[in-house]
């Protein structure tokens, strides 16, 4: 088995405003990375559109119907101060959410033994009813979801090390004992949450914030410390990576200092958690990054881990 790419080219025409961090070439700059000779042997699928019901798996139904009707025909609207629509942001949305739940379906079907979702816009700051942070709907929780509803899976681990707090999945799975959420993010930073004592109804809930100027050495301790035992206790059926890149040394929107090799290093770590009792199941969706260069050297290098099985 091969290690599956999920994209589509719906995905650029997510269009924003001039100057907006989270910009189409975003996806450019990813796929020219992975166009490199060694990638040759990735599967590579392109992300179906999900439909609204399965949407609604972790969004009320009728937030995702106002999402759609939020959707301009021209131009573009402001859902918040961050996050904009255009015409084919609705695609863009669904398009990521239907790959990430397409990989669980090829993962879990061991027709790949993982998988790298690379759409925008990106999930993790999406609440249950509430669009913010340049998210609308959180590819990563309805790809942990989907594989209980639709695959029958017990328990499903979702680690996030974007330089953000995931707020919208921690939102989503507050009150849920069969998802654990762990988050490594800087602190203070946006959207302000994700302190050490977020611990969820059922101790599910697993945050180690960073501060500013740490760098691969508190990051790494972080992991060893609060996530990864958690982790592995949980023994979790499946791992849904929330891959944010910002925490790169060159990315503009934080103060974190990794490079390539912290993102290796965590996702050889996952691995051999999920080589454990997952059955090596291991599905990784594309959150932030911003920095085009720090963004396609670290997601190639994520990738590079991920086809080494």
């Amino acid at each position: 088995m091969s290690t599956l790419l999920v994209t589509h080219p719906a995905c650029l025409d997510h269009i924003v405003p001039q100057g907006h961090p989270e910009r189409p070439d975003r996806m450019r700059a990813i796929e020219r990375a992975l166009e490199d000779e060694k990638f040759v042997t990735l599967a590579r699928e392109q992300a179906p559109m999900l439909a609204l019901e399965t949407v609604a798996l972790c969004h009320p139904l009728e937030y995702v119907e106002a999402i759609r009707e939020a959707s301009p025909r021209e131009g573009m609207a402001q859902i918040d101060g961050d996050t904009t629509m255009s015409p084919g942001s609705f695609e863009a949305a669904l398009r990521g959410a239907g790959g990430a739940v397409l990989a669980v379906d090829e993962v879990i079907a061991k027709k790949a033994s993982n998988a790298f979702v690379a759409t925008r816009p990106p999930g993790h700051h999406a609440e249950k009813t509430r669009s913010m942070g340049f998210c609308f709907f959180n590819n990563a929780a309805i790809a942990a979801r989907y594989a209980q509803k639709k695959h029958g899976l017990s328990r499903v681990a979702l680690v996030d090390f974007d330089v953000h707090h995931g707020n919208g999945s921690q939102d989503i799975f507050w009150d849920d004992k069969t998802v654990l959420y762990c988050s490594t993010h800087e602190m203070p930073l946006y959207p302000g949450s994700g302190a050490r004592n977020e611990r969820g109804e059922h101790n599910n809930i697993v945050n180690a914030p960073l501060q500013s100027g740490d760098g691969g050495v508190q990051f790494r301790a972080a992991m060893e410390n609060a996530v990864l035992p958690r982790v592995a206790e949980f023994k979790p059926d499946l791992i849904v990576i929330s891959a944010g890149f910002d925490a790169h040394m060159r990315d503009p929107l934080a103060s974190l200092n990794l490079t390539e090799d912290d993102y290796v290093w965590i996702t050889r770590r996952l691995m051999e958690i999920a080589d454990g009792c997952a059955g090596g199941r291991v599905v990784s969706v594309l959150e932030g990054g911003y920095d085009l260069e720090g963004l396609a050297r670290s997601a190639a290098a994520h990738v590079t881990t991920l086809m080494r099985g």
